[in-house]
């Protein structure tokens, strides 16, 4: 369970007094001050201090920038801290991060001002990356500890972090090494100063030596409390992403607007249809609009009843469930020319219910232009005045309905409101169909969907389509028309290498493409050796940074090879050792994962026109928003809602969004035991008040570090 922070209860006065604060109308009060729920963020421009802004930003929790780099910038002094309401002491910041213990100059005011606000009010500071050193509570590293790249290196939550905010962790933290040229992480590793009141929540081995050094820890002094972190990071890199969620935890007591989950969905494509083949010889795909090759001829690619079995015995091993996207008339061709015969079709009819099943129209038609094929690329074919030719309402509508009808009749379970279109057509495709086709969403609420699957590598922000909002889904770069390992990396290498390596010249053409290869793959080696990392890499980023948005590859991944797997097995087990019991993937059906971002832009949109107020007073929170809104909260285990429940279990904590109403939503937390009061082992440190050294910033920092080459995606399809 999450640690409680309790705060030292003051009168009015002495809160007033202390932080020089003019008195509010003379009214009876408890005494017991107002926390709002809100985040202070002083911010330097670096990438530690964006990194937290991030995750405030991706869970729904409010924070105030103050930009130390601006001339303009807000003074921070008692009055911007803090001040009355109702003749109630208000602290308008519940935690306070800084870009390290101290950054501002010796002697600053500001620096002043906080220290006194965060005793006041047990307010807790974020030292976002700070150098070791004795006012932070750590020896400087040259006294027995270290300075320097840790690319690669296996840190460890300790027993104190796993009891703490760190509790949703199994204990390894690893960190990235993307790349051998380039530096990406850098830390001072250190252990507590004599006489320090310092916890260490995450440490590595100082180089050289047995002992532990402090990554993250936790330093209590003059009344004050501080989260030291001593290695630099951005908010891609998988080490952050593993502690944003216990950072901010740890900061708020456990108790913030927003929250944090992690997600995965797979969406699998073209179910029931087969896929075209990539022709190593040819370099395209024979069957595919941009092939025009004469001499090709397409091979199809079609799981088999064996495939079948194994992707449901691939689900319950993993307790993972896939999400099928069918196209009804694959079947209906089959049996047309095999006297009847679906073998595919009756064994996945016959364990429809191992599976969640989505319409993705019968044909796999595209439904945006009507399309001239006979040019590469292709483009829309247009009406004698010049503008464009649409696929009709009456096509759209077909397509939806007769899909619909196969699968009912076959007795799958679906749900008419959710929809995913061959190759996402009918929404814009750059640079041939920059518009909707106009007739979709009039068909789309002729069929009842509201939920509309779109590409995340061209549409990636929920839109209304109709009475449709888009999920945008993210392409895994393992290619639609790969059966076999062999084709997957014989394409990636025409793809990704240069013209006098044989391959398609792509990256010489966009100098700004980072996807390119230094030298071919091995065909024989190269899917496992290298795409499968790379690929496990980035899907795992997306699930660690709370992105419900679902992956999708096609039914050929599943086929012959099954090359689909080893990406999938890399994802699930990769976060399986990384995180405890309590905080499980979350796999949501694609109208739930619709429901989740609606509810997010919605709370976002309320937060920034300052529509929300949240504040704690003891151990009661109070959320007053828009009625209607769906607000989002972080609660300690045992919190109630009124007098029912509240959320759901998470990472140790309770979460979930609640329907505001005209009235404040008030919510009660656990009684629990104080916190340890924050000691000094009889040695006091006075606030700091010298500026921290600078820190060392290595040039992976700076900006996102790549995973790997970035990847341009190869994902359509026709049939």
């Amino acid at each position: 369970m999450k640690r409680t922070i309790r705060t030292t209860v003051l009168t009015v006065g002495a809160l007033i007094a202390a932080l020089g604060l003019q008195a509010g109308p003379a009214q009876a009060d408890s005494g017991t001050p107002r926390i709002d729920l809100r985040v202070l963020v002083v911010s330097d421009g670096g990438p530690a201090t964006d990194a937290i802004a991030a995750e405030l930003t991706s869970e729904g929790t409010p924070f105030t920038e103050v930009d130390l780099t601006s001339g303009s910038r807000t003074t921070i002094d008692a009055g911007f801290l803090a001040d009355t309401v109702d003749g109630r002491a208000r602290a308008k910041y519940q935690a306070v991060v800084l870009p390290n213990d101290n950054p501002f100059a010796a002697g600053s005011a500001e620096m002043s001002a906080l220290a006194a606000y965060e005793q006041t009010y047990g307010i807790p500071q974020v030292d976002a990356y700070t150098y070791a050193r004795p006012q932070a509570g750590l020896q400087v590293p040259t006294t027995g500890g270290y300075s320097g790249s840790v690319d690669g290196v296996q840190a460890q939550v300790t027993a104190a972090g796993e009891a703490g905010p760190f509790d949703y962790l199994k204990g390894a933290v690893p960190f990235e090494d993307n790349s051998p040229t380039v530096g990406e992480s850098y830390a001072y590793l250190s252990t507590p100063a004599p006489g320090a009141d310092f916890t260490p929540y995450v440490q590595a081995t100082i180089p050289g030596t047995t002992t532990q050094g402090s990554l993250v820890g936790e330093y209590r002094h003059d009344g004050r409390r501080e989260l030291v972190i001593t290695f630099v990071y951005n908010q891609y890199q998988q080490q952050f992403r593993l502690l944003a969620r216990g950072i901010v935890d740890w900061m708020t007591g456990g108790v913030h607007l927003g929250s944090s989950r992690n997600y995965f969905a797979v969406h699998v494509d073209d179910v029931f249809a087969a896929d075209d083949r990539w022709d190593t010889q040819l370099n395209c795909t024979p069957g595919d609009v941009d092939c025009t090759n004469s001499s090709g001829t397409p091979s199809p690619i079609r799981m088999t009843p064996a495939d079948v079995d194994y992707a449901a015995a691939w689900e319950q091993s993993h307790n993972f469930t896939l999400d099928l996207a069918f196209n009804g008339s694959g079947s209906v061709d089959q049996r047309a020319d095999n006297n009847g015969v679906d073998l595919l079709a009756d064994k996945f009819i016959a364990d429809r219910d191992q599976f969640r099943w989505i319409n993705h129209t019968y044909t796999h038609a595209f439904l945006g232009c009507e399309q001239d094929t006979t040019v590469v690329p292709w483009k829309c074919e247009t009406n004698p005045d010049g503008s464009t030719q649409w696929v009709s309402r009456q096509t759209i509508d077909d397509e939806i309905a007769n899909n619909r009808a196969w699968g009912q009749a076959n007795g799958l379970p679906l749900d008419n409101t959710e929809l995913v279109t061959g190759e996402h057509s009918g929404m814009r495709i750059l640079p041939q169909q920059p518009d909707d086709n106009p007739n979709l969403g009039p068909a789309l609420t002729d069929s009842g969907v509201k939920w509309l699957g779109a590409d995340a590598s061209r549409d990636p922000a929920q839109r209304q389509v109709g009475p449709a909002a888009t999920v945008a889904r993210y392409p895994m770069n393992v290619f639609y028309n790969a059966g076999k390992a062999s084709e997957e990396a014989d394409e990636y290498n025409w793809l990704y290498t240069s013209r006098a390596q044989g391959g398609s010249g792509l990256c010489e053409d966009n100098p700004t493409t980072t996807t390119c290869l230094p030298a071919p793959l091995d065909t024989s080696t190269g899917y496992q050796d290298y795409i499968v990392p790379l690929e496990t890499h980035i899907d795992l980023g997306h699930v660690l940074s709370n992105d419900p948005k679902p992956h999708f590859i096609h039914q050929s991944n599943l086929a012959e090879d099954r090359i689909a797997y080893p990406v999938l097995n890399g994802v699930l087990d990769g976060y399986n050792d990384l995180f405890a019991a309590n905080t499980p993937l979350v796999n949501l059906r694609i109208k739930d994962i619709g429901t989740e971002l609606q509810r997010r832009t919605a709370w976002t949109n309320a937060l920034n026109a300052g529509q929300v107020t949240a504040y704690r007073i003891g151990d009661t929170v109070t959320v007053q928003a828009p009625s209607g809104t769906y607000t989002n909260a972080t609660l300690p285990t045992g919190s109630t809602l009124g007098t029912g429940a509240f959320g759901s279990a998470y990472a140790g904590e309770l979460s979930g969004w609640t329907a505001a109403t005209a009235t404040p939503l008030t919510f009660t937390l656990p009684a629990a035991a104080p916190a340890a009061t924050p000691g000094t082992h009889g040695h006091t440190h006075p606030a700091a008040t010298a500026p921290a050294p600078r820190t060392r910033l290595p040039k992976g920092v700076s900006k996102q570090v790549q995973y790997a080459p970035r990847h341009q995606v190869r994902h359509s399809s026709q049939h």
